[in-house]
């Protein structure tokens, strides 16, 4: 069986299992199965610079393989970094400019729309200490909890 490997086996089929394996892991959640195939991809280009035999192949490939997913969860999935607005309203919302649509005269709340989405929301309820009338333009200065504390402009 290794005979009829090593006589069938090019280096155009680690490349091709390489490729299947890359383009599977856009199916496949885990980021995993990128990394055996970057592997087999080294693999088909070792292959055709130096003629090894099918069973130092799959040794390499194995190996290859491992060292390139402990590389990956040791070193390099730490530094990536969750470049999502959770956890970041504040610095989305200070400082933006809104227009009350909804007055605080009599209350301390009141409603105010932004002129595009923020954090996927166009209006806000904001807190004001100054009484603001419909149409006028308000600043953001600081949230707290769901409402906007704003200033008038």
């Amino acid at each position: 069986m290794l005979e009829w490997l090593n006589a069938h086996i090019a280096y155009w089929h680690w490349l091709v299992l390489g490729l299947l394996l890359v383009t599977a892991e856009i199916f496949v959640s885990g980021f995993v199965l990128f990394w055996f195939g970057l592997a087999a991809l080294l693999m088909g280009v070792l292959t055709l610079a130096v003629d090894m035999p099918i069973t130092l192949q799959l040794i390499l490939w194995a190996f290859s393989s491992i060292a390139f997913v402990v590389i990956w969860v040791k070193s390099i999935k730490p530094r990536w970094k969750d470049r999502t607005l959770s956890g970041m309203a504040a610095e989305a919302l200070n400082g933006q400019v809104g227009l009350v649509i909804e007055s605080n005269q009599g209350r301390s709340r009141g409603k105010l729309k932004f002129p595009a989405p923020i954090l996927g929301e166009e209006e806000w309820l904001f807190i004001c200490t100054e009484v603001v009338a419909i149409g006028d333009r308000v600043k953001v200065t600081d949230i707290s909890g769901n409402s906007l504390i704003v200033s008038r402009i």
